[in-house]
């Protein structure tokens, strides 16, 4: 019985190695002390409110008190956002 062929496989060469781009990765150590931050601000507006029956934080705006709190919760899940 004849024998077949061996066939030579080609070297393998890797691809040309790609030239590093330039990443710039910016810090973000400050977004989860902010977020948390306003997060905190938010709930203590909103529980001064309730427990001085509405004389403080800010007496002239009375019931706006709370969309001011909810408006520092928000600003904080706001932020979380650019957290990574």
């Amino acid at each position: 019985m004849p024998k077949s062929r061996i066939r030579k496989k080609a070297d393998f060469t890797p691809p040309p190695a790609k030239q590093a781009t330039n990443i710039k990765l910016t810090n973000r150590s400050w977004v989860a002390p902010v977020m948390l931050a306003l997060f905190l601000i938010g709930l203590v507006w909103i529980v001064v409110f309730y427990v001085t029956d509405g004389t403080l934080p800010v007496k002239s705006i009375n019931n706006w008190n709370i969309v001011v709190g909810f408006g520092f919760i928000a600003a904080g899940f706001g932020v979380s956002t650019q957290w990574k």
